[in-house]
């Protein structure tokens, strides 16, 4: 019954607002017509004539005063407006006019309702410096062999950057090696290949530290036991060699899972010893900071496989285990994995309860943290969301959350929605990002575009709405409003991430306001009109008056089609009203 009542208004509302507009036009063409009819009473043609007759007596030095004066006042008005724009970041005309002039027309405006409703958690961070451009190590990055190297040998086209995989390189150096590996001859194989440049010479490493591994076992297990060589193993398998193999020469995802579970038992039987030996030196804290390092490295790639292989609820379980066994790395942002997993299960309550832990102002944001929550706040409104409803009733409190979450997160990284939407095209993601940059923007839609797809009236929602977001920041744009300030550094650290053949994105610019625009034409064109009427007086009278003439010359085309149409008798009688 309600909502028969609320159908019932609308409809009432529209037809109002139909009806006025008709009425309005109706009377514009009745004032026009009873204008046209008493111009007799009126002596419109008289006082027509006795302007034209003024303007015919006006010398040259008048219109040279006149767009001389026309053109000073536009330029004062363009400084004017220009020092407000760079003061405030609006034009004072288009303020004025959006402040005065809209309510008395009728319109709403809900900028003010979305800047009193902002996180204060969110504020907080308005009081953090500036930091330096720090790069990350993207979550969700794809395998060398299994996936970057396909594309290479498909396009031609390398999707790596040598900075990138320098950043990797030193990555891998800091998390799979440590002071002590001189003294396990595989591990100082391994110490060496990941400073190796070539992706071949690393894979021969690998393999060489195998076969040491391999070999000393053999050789040295029977001088220890006397029974069958099998029983006792001198030395573990080398699970880094195991990894560099995985992620670089296998060709499959399928492949790399397989040597990733080589990987895992010989890491698993490390890190269980050097566990036992943590407390006795600073050696063997460091022996156990690689190994748990290692072991966490294996245990989520494989989870990523699972993931890639279509057992997504495997992976789940898999990344959930991981985080409570080791709940102290976030460096490797877990929990990131576990988001689009769970994303791709449509279990969108885990996926609230995950952003509830991680969306915290005391953790670093990032693209995924805040466009997920847009994200599941747009879902509840989305389907039913129409831009032309919404300007006419305004937004409901619902809408209005799913508004401000999606400006929260174009507010972080503003190149997101390019990618979401389809407005440029998407590469494969770099192996690290610069949060807030073009590259993680990139890595996020990568992954996440389908999710957005999946909700209906998602993307519609975020088309309408994203671009409002920098109406609200204040001006200049790097002082921010719920963030941080913008880095200015991130333009140049994305060119180094990604590939030459990509634009990178840039920071949205401020468009200048339409009034400072046409105050700088319009005092352009009136300076070029004073100049050339004092320098051609002659020319320029009879150019105006051939204007002004070819101006006139519709209306008076009407007005003689108008009378001839008309009988003489009944056109005399109206003109005598």
């Amino acid at each position: 019954m309600a909502e028969a009542a609320t159908g019932f208004l609308e409809q009432l509302k529209s037809c109002m607002v139909w009806s006025w507009t008709y009425l309005c036009t109706v009377w514009f063409f009745i004032v026009l017509f009873l204008v046209y009819i008493l111009r007799v009473p009126l002596k419109i043609n008289d006082n027509l004539s006795t302007v034209s007759m003024f303007l015919n007596t006006l010398t040259p030095k008048f219109y040279v005063a006149l767009t001389g004066t026309s053109s000073l006042i536009s330029g004062l008005i363009l400084i004017f407006e220009w020092w407000y724009f760079r003061k405030y970041g609006t034009s004072f005309i288009e303020q004025v006019s959006v402040s005065h002039l809209r309510p008395l027309l009728g319109g709403v405006d809900n900028n003010s309702s979305n800047n009193s409703n902002s996180s204060n958690g969110d504020s907080d961070s308005n009081r953090q410096s500036v930091s330096e451009c720090k790069v990350w190590r993207n979550p969700l990055n794809l395998f060398r062999g299994a996936e970057y190297n396909r594309y290479t040998w498909v396009t031609g086209r390398e999707p790596l950057t040598y900075y990138d995989m320098n950043l990797s390189a030193q990555d891998h150096q800091t998390f799979f090696t440590c002071d002590s590996d001189h003294l396990r001859p595989a591990d100082a194989i391994m110490q060496k290949a990941w400073r190796e440049r070539n992706p071949q010479a690393r894979i021969s490493a690998a393999h060489e530290a195998l076969e040491i591994n391999e070999i000393r076992s053999r050789v040295e297990v029977p001088l220890i036991a006397s029974s069958t060589i099998w029983e006792i193993k001198l030395l573990p398998k080398c699970a880094t060699a195991y990894i560099l193999l995985a992620e670089e020469e296998a060709t499959t995802i399928a492949e790399a899972e397989k040597l990733f579970k080589q990987a895992l038992k010989a890491g698993d039987g490390c890190y269980r010893r050097s566990q036992q030996l943590q407390h006795h030196g600073s050696q063997y804290e460091a022996q156990h900071r690689r190994d748990t390092n290692v072991l966490v490295y294996i245990k989520r790639r494989l989870a990523m496989c699972a993931r890639r292989l279509g057992r997504t609820r495997e992976a789940v379980k898999m990344m959930r285990d991981l985080m409570k066994e080791f709940p102290l790395l976030s460096m490797f942002n877990i929990h990131e994995n576990l988001l689009e997993a769970l994303l791709e299960l449509q279990a969108y309550a885990d996926v609230q309860a995950v952003l509830a832990k991680y969306d915290d102002i005391s953790l670093p944001k990032s693209a995924t943290i805040c466009y997920t929550a847009a994200l599941l706040k747009a879902r509840a409104v989305s389907d039913k969301f129409s831009p032309e409803a919404a300007s006419r009733r305004g937004l409901s409190t619902a809408e209005m959350n799913a508004v401000e979450a999606i400006h929260r997160a174009v507010e972080f990284n503003p190149h997101v929605p390019k990618y979401l939407l389809e407005m440029k095209s998407l590469i494969l993601p770099p192996e690290h990002i610069l949060k807030r940059g073009d590259s993680e923007a990139i890595a996020y839609a990568f992954f996440h575009l389908a999710h957005w797809k999946r909700v209906e009236g998602a993307l519609n929602l975020l088309h309408c709405t994203w671009e409002g977001t920098f109406r609200m920041i204040p001006y200049p744009l790097e002082k921010g409003h719920l963030f941080y300030p913008y880095p200015i550094c991130t333009e140049t650290a994305d060119r180094e991430l990604l590939p030459s053949f990509h634009e990178v994105s840039v920071y949205p610019k401020k468009e200048l306001p339409f009034f400072i625009l046409f105050t700088a034409g319009l005092c352009s064109f009136t300076a070029m009109l004073a100049l050339l009427t004092h320098q051609f007086p002659e020319l320029m009278g009879v150019f105006a008056k051939a204007f002004l003439s070819t101006l006139f010359a519709p209306l008076n085309f009407v007005m003689e089609k108008v009378e001839s149409i008309l009988p003489s008798s009944l056109w005399h009688q109206l003109t005598r009203i």
